[in-house]
């Protein structure tokens, strides 16, 4: 019991910290990945890699496993939405690892030994799975390789049990890891840098340039002047399209409707609170009248000051400068209607470290054992240890006998509350799901004044009238609402604000910073362009009303996806064509920079430093023209990114300050960065396709 228990303390994130541990070398953004994936499988598939079928059966099975194992260790019922898309994402890059990752790293020659497994988890190259894994650390924080063994053995005697599938998980974790470590590092030694780049890419960095320099930038106002034609466009688009690769994406506009309580409900929320506070002041039993009268039962938590902070500052004050006999009146805060009064005051500690014997039948027998028990830990307190090892039924091999650890009020075992209370080293009996235990407080932090409040809450929701009447606007919006145009005209009449979201992906979870869209979300992929939605409830907060402005399929961007892009470039490289044909025959009757400069009234600045192999020039064309350029000798105009260059280089110093071993880390660098585009380039060559969202 106290093995799961220890698990679940300090493993409670478990699942997260090992998937990214086990593709460490892989694990890039999600959304870069998407540029792999397709919209063709099957309506029963939930993906499909190097033409396996992934069924939704499949996936749901080991997200099932992958959630079981994350909740045995957790302790909870139900995971919450963090652990819940961690465990999910878990799920696909187990996929990705088997069908994908896998069979190409093995295609490469990689594979991994007996000897090498068994070093991995006996010998002296420990896997740095195990190594981080808290559950094997000792008190120190280093690696404890006995905590190691005696887990295993303990994994091993109960094959069916919480342990022996954490371990099952963290082997295959362990191997993965190693394959995964093993590939980047044959990716990397193949990656050969020769002598003549190492000196090239000196050269390009020490050789600097000072300039000076006149920049005539491009206008990005609007020039009736300046047409772009359709062939211009067709063009432009013919020769550029493979760069308009694109994930499937919609652009929405939508209005939000909040479900919010109308001064009606706001004034009976406060008329209920009202009809009881005089109740609440005076009764005895202020737990069974918060079960019958409060929105909320009796916090049992013991708060310290500051903690109640984060629900209501009104409340820490009061309960911190209150007597017994003070009541707070009802005040507002938010939606919210709040009396208080002081249910308890109590000098407690933090946290306590725990000792126990466990007794698991809860039997006259085991009631017996433990009186007996009792009576001689009274007369030798120092025999504590000696029999938890004879009589207790928790075996953790990983502590000393009895041990359980440390709790505080938001992690213990339910049924020792207690233990709070306790005084030191004085055992005492209690009961618990596990059975009958001896327990005993060993040490404990020093004890603060802390409250047990009871609050009387009554929080103003929208009721039956005031939830028809906003579901009546949106539903209004809705239903006359033919297509887009109507849906701004009929929005814009009501004072209704049209919020537009663009590039929605299909998986998306928020849009605009509210969560739970999914169903919105998928309605929009299966909607028409211009298509209005039906009224759209997310978590009974909000109604919601959307139009299809835009579809973009995957694939290549269709010309009138891009038009406008297109447009825009196009106009720009007319207006720096413009302004270079008007410098040069300007500069035809000059051959200095300054009287050219002063002729035209422009000003000359000044640039020290660029060089051709830097990656922090601002305007990479215009570096690349001074880089190549003689000096002493009026240069231009060259167009760049941002306008129209005239320059002259004024010297060039060779400096030595870029070093080998600098040009060895751009390399390295570089290298890195290919590593992390394997994983989209093996998703490619395996035609991932991820259709996740059309199921959850």
């Amino acid at each position: 019991m106290a093995v799961l228990e220890k698990i679940r303390v300090q493993m409670g994130i478990f699942i997260t910290v090992l998937i990214a541990i086990a593709l460490i070398s892989f694990i890039i953004d999600p959304g870069t990945l998407q540029s792999a994936m397709s919209m063709f499988s099957s309506k029963n598939d939930v993906g499909e890699m190097n033409g396996q079928s992934i069924t939704y059966m499949e996936y749901t099975k080991k997200l099932e496993n992958l959630k079981n194992l994350q909740q045995a260790i957790s302790g909870g019922a139900a995971l919450d939405e963090q652990s819940q898309e961690a465990v999910e994402q878990g799920t696909w890059q187990a996929f990705l690892k088997d069908l994908v990752y896998m069979p190409a790293i093995e295609d490469a020659g990689i594979r991994l030994g007996n000897e090498e497994l068994f070093d991995m988890v006996q010998g002296r190259d420990i896997s740095p799975v195990i190594m981080n894994d808290a559950l094997f650390r000792g008190e120190d924080g280093s690696f404890d390789r006995s905590r190691l063994t005696s887990f295993v053995q303990n994994a091993t005697a109960d094959p069916d049990g919480i342990a022996a599938m954490y371990w099952a998980f963290i082997q295959d974790n362990m191997e993965t890891d190693r394959m995964f470590s093993k590939y980047s590092s044959l990716l990397s030694k193949s990656n050969i840098v020769t002598p003549v780049e190492l000196r090239r890419n000196m050269e390009e960095n020490n050789i600097t340039s000072n300039v000076s320099f006149v920049l005539e930038p491009v206008s990005f106002a609007r020039d009736t002047t300046i047409t772009v034609t359709e062939s211009e466009i067709q063009e432009y688009y013919k020769e550029n399209k493979h760069q308009y690769e694109q994930i499937a994406t919609r652009d929405i506009e939508y209005v939000v409707f909040p479900i919010e309580p109308s001064e009606k409900d706001i004034l009976e929320a406060r008329a209920a609170i009202d009809d009881v506070y005089e109740e609440f002041v005076t009764t005895q039993n202020v737990r069974q009248f918060l079960a019958r009268n409060s929105d909320k039962p009796l916090d049992t938590y013991y708060y310290k000051e500051g903690e109640l902070v984060s629900i209501s500052a009104v409340l820490d004050s009061f309960a911190f400068n209150a007597s017994m006999r003070d009541v707070l009146p009802v005040y507002k805060e938010g939606d919210f209607f709040r009396a208080a009064r002081i249910a308890d005051v109590k000098q407690l500690p933090d946290s306590v470290f725990v000792n126990h014997i466990l007794l698991q039948n809860d039997t006259e027998e085991a009631r017996k054992i433990a009186d007996s028990l009792i009576t001689v830990l009274n007369r030798d307190p120092g025999s504590f240890t000696r029999l938890a090892g004879e009589f207790s039924a928790d075996r953790n091999p990983n502590v000393n006998p009895g041990e359980i650890g440390w709790f505080v009020q938001s992690a213990y075992i339910p049924g020792m509350e207690s233990v709070f209370e306790a005084p030191l080293n004085k055992p005492y009996i209690a009961e618990t799901q596990y059975g009958i235990h001896i327990v005993k407080v060993s040490e404990r932090t020093r004890p603060h004044k802390k409250v047990q409040l009871a609050v009387l809450e009554k929080e103003a929701v929208a009721g039956r009238e005031t939830y028809q009447t906003i579901y009546s606007q949106a539903n209004t919006l809705s239903t006359g609402s033919e297509d887009i145009a109507a849906f701004n005209r009929i929005a814009a009449q009501n004072n209704w604000i049209a919020v537009p979201a663009m590039g929605v992906t299909q998986d998306a979870k928020t849009i605009s910073g509210f969560e739970h869209m999914r169903e919105l979300v998928r309605w929009a992929f299966d909607a028409k362009q211009g298509e209005v939605s039906p009224v759209i409830t997310v978590d009974n907060e909000y109604f919601f009303v959307a139009a299809v402005a835009g579809i973009h399929e995957e694939g290549i961007a269709t010309l009138e996806e891009k038009r406008s892009e297109i447009e825009s470039i196009l106009t720009l490289e007319k207006k720096k064509d413009r302004i270079y044909n008007q410098i040069r025959e300007e500069l035809s009757s000059h051959t200095t920079l300054e009287s050219w400069a002063e002729a035209t009234g422009r000003n000359i600045s000044k640039q020290t430093g660029i060089a051709f192999g830097s990656v922090q020039q601002t305007d990479p064309k215009f570096a690349g023209a001074v880089s190549a350029a003689p000096e002493q000798t009026l240069c231009g105009p060259v167009k760049g990114e941002v306008g129209v260059y005239v320059f002259r280089v004024d010297e060039r110093p060779d400096g030595a300050f870029y070093t080998e071993n600098d040009a060895m880390q751009y390399a390295s660098y570089l290298a890195s960065i290919q590593i992390q585009m394997v994983p989209m380039v093996l998703q490619e060559t395996a035609d991932v396709e991820d259709n996740r969202a059309r199921f959850f």
